[in-house]
């Protein structure tokens, strides 16, 4: 009888431990979703005030972005998406190297990601590097996007 007791004391407690678990990590995995829900958001934002010509808000903005961005990719640091939008948020502050690596690491995870393949276009277009510019063009040539329109009529204009 003795033995049952602490058979079924023991089942319960290691029940609560890997309900606690689960819990645990459903948290991380929804606070990292809201991370990066609220950076693209604020990316979005900083889009709209920078066609605006709202240039200095916006930077704000993305910096806001990048820090919930890195917070998300702590959790989840092969999210393509992720890297995609620290990519872009660096850019945009100007901080080209660094942007450049989180595309290439997205570009590792999802070679044909529509988003990565035309800011890292972007990105070689800015710092003068048209050939690689257009080898990120011809990745997307056939999606029928518009990140292809909107990649190549930048490199046409350059």
């Amino acid at each position: 009888m003795k033995k049952k007791i602490i058979y079924i004391i023991s089942f319960c407690m290691i029940s609560q431990l890997a309900i606690a678990a689960a819990d645990n990590s459903s948290s991380d995995s929804d606070n990292y979703l809201n991370q990066y829900k609220t950076a693209k958001n604020l990316v979005n934002r900083g889009k709209k005030l920078e066609s605006k010509g709202k240039t200095e808000k916006a930077l704000k903005l993305y910096n806001s972005a990048y820090k919930k961005l890195l917070e998300a990719n702590k959790k989840s640091n092969r999210n393509p998406d992720i890297l995609n939008y620290l990519g872009f948020t660096l850019r945009k502050a100007g901080k080209y190297d660094q942007a450049e690596q989180y595309y290439l690491q997205g570009l590792k995870i999802k070679p044909n990601h529509k988003g990565i393949n035309e800011y890292l276009g972007e990105l070689y277009i800015k710092t003068k590097r048209i050939d690689k510019a257009k080898e990120r063009l011809a990745v997307l040539k056939n999606c029928n996007c518009e990140e292809y329109e909107e990649l190549k009529e930048l490199i046409d204009n350059n």
